[in-house]
């Protein structure tokens, strides 16, 4: 399991005060209001960053980070994860899960029958579609509802799917 977990990308400077608009890639863009301390991923290092202030605008947060306070302080982190160490992550409810820790399970029928690893997860609004990469190389959509994966077994490696007839010959992407 990943050690951090990505909440959004600084997206560009916000006014000349060292605050940074921040594209969210979290499903609630409220848990900003709560976030204390996050890190900036550099690519190079992880930096850890203390949240003085979060705001909204036009439905994207806005955060000011202590001891920058200007410009040119958050300037380079254009386009840079922002990360949460995971005891700082958003506490799940029984049977959700991050998309990360997800991607790269194997995935096997519930008879028993190997279907491939976990590449993807979309998330369409209705609900979330799982991509799985088979043997053959073909990609294989799944939609995450209860009747086709009744089982996910992160702390395993495992996903168990319940294959609709013809779903592996018509559902391919």
């Amino acid at each position: 399991m990943e050690k951090y977990l990505r909440v959004g990308v600084i997206a560009n400077t916000h006014g000349v005060r060292g605050e940074v608009k921040i594209y969210a890639t979290t499903d609630d863009i409220r848990r900003f209001k709560k976030l204390k301390e996050c890190f900036i991923d550099t690519g190079k290092e992880k930096i850890p960053v203390e949240v003085e202030s979060c705001k909204f605008f036009k439905e994207m947060p806005i955060l000011k980070f202590r001891s920058m306070d200007q410009m040119g302080d958050v300037e380079g982190f254009k386009g840079k994860d922002l990360l949460v160490s995971r005891e700082h992550a958003v506490k799940l409810k029984k049977n959700e899960f991050f998309i990360v820790d997800l991607v790269g399970l194997s995935v096997e029928s519930d008879e028993g029958m190997p279907v491939g690893i976990l590449t993807d997860v979309l998330q369409t609004g209705a609900n979330d579609v799982f991509v799985v990469k088979t043997e053959a190389g073909d990609e294989v959509l799944i939609p995450y509802i209860e009747q086709c994966v009744p089982e996910i077994h992160p702390e395993t490696g495992k996903i168990i799917v319940h294959l609709l007839p013809g779903l592996l010959d018509l559902n391919r992407r």
